[in-house]
């Protein structure tokens, strides 16, 4: 097994052991503002930039402790196209918390990235405030992962389907994901393979949105991703070691460079 498999697990274990109160979520979310349409910041000025908020990680230790708040404010002033939240606690020391910061504190769409397996988990979501879920393709089963995306749909979020190897992206495109995202970080082993990643993203059709997420620090990164058919980079540990992380946005989102997709 490898960190993917373990934390996917401990997550069932624990939400059997303390299940979620679907109800009580269901009537939070349905009293929470419209979400934000997180689709169409993709597309609206490529390359869009989905800047991250990341105080840790399983393969770089402690990043930065910063505040969310300020963070989403100066991501936003970058240029970003739209805000991720790590909400995990245990590897990423992120809380829900921190997702409702930045939500409030900036005019994007906001994106939950944790370890959903739930479709109780997606409801949390919404409830929390977020506008987007992260759905990891490799941790669900297909029933899983299409009744994850209905309980999405339902509750007015979009949801980013992870994918990193061709198994995991012929069952997302097979579920109708419309946003996609291409990890080039093996969430097993947490080893990074830009180009098998790129390699990838040529594979998704032209009408879905397309995420390149992993080991993007540098302009010319972004421009190869978009080159390959990204409409999206998402970026993480470059922008919280920044000592400008809104200008480090600004650095990567660079001139608009032309998409050739299939």
């Amino acid at each position: 097994m490898g960190f993917l498999t373990d934390v996917a697990e401990r997550v069932r274990r624990d939400l059997e052991r303390r299940p979620l109160d679907e109800a009580s979520l269901l009537a939070r979310a349905s009293a929470t503002p419209p979400a934000r349409d997180f689709a169409a910041a993709l597309r609206s000025a490529p390359p869009a930039v989905i800047a991250e908020v990341k105080r840790a990680s399983p393969s770089a230790g402690a990043i930065a402790d910063a505040d969310p708040a300020a963070l989403a404010r100066a991501y936003e002033a970058g240029g970003a196209a739209a805000i991720s939240v790590l909400t995990e606690p245990h590897h990423f020391h992120g809380s829900l918390a921190d997702l409702r910061a930045v939500r409030l504190a900036c005019r994007l769409p906001v994106l939950r990235k944790d370890f959903l397996v739930h479709p109780a988990q997606v409801i949390e979501s919404r409830a929390g405030g977020a506008d987007a879920v992260l759905l990891i393709a490799a941790c669900l089963s297909g029933f899983e992962l299409e009744a994850l995306l209905a309980t999405a749909a339902d509750v007015g979020v979009a949801a980013l389907v992870e994918v990193h190897a061709e198994a995991d992206l012929e069952r997302t495109l097979g579920a109708g994901a419309p946003i996609v995202g291409v990890n080039a970080r093996d969430l097993e082993t947490l080893d990074v393979d830009e180009e098998r990643a790129l390699a990838l993203v040529r594979r998704v059709p032209g009408d879905r949105a397309v995420v390149f997420e992993s080991g993007i620090s540098r302009r010319e990164q972004v421009e190869r991703a978009v080159e390959a058919g990204a409409t999206a980079v998402l970026v993480g540990e470059a922008l919280m070691r920044s000592a400008d992380p809104g200008a480090k946005v600004a650095e990567l989102r660079g001139a608009a460079v032309p998409a050739r997709r299939p």
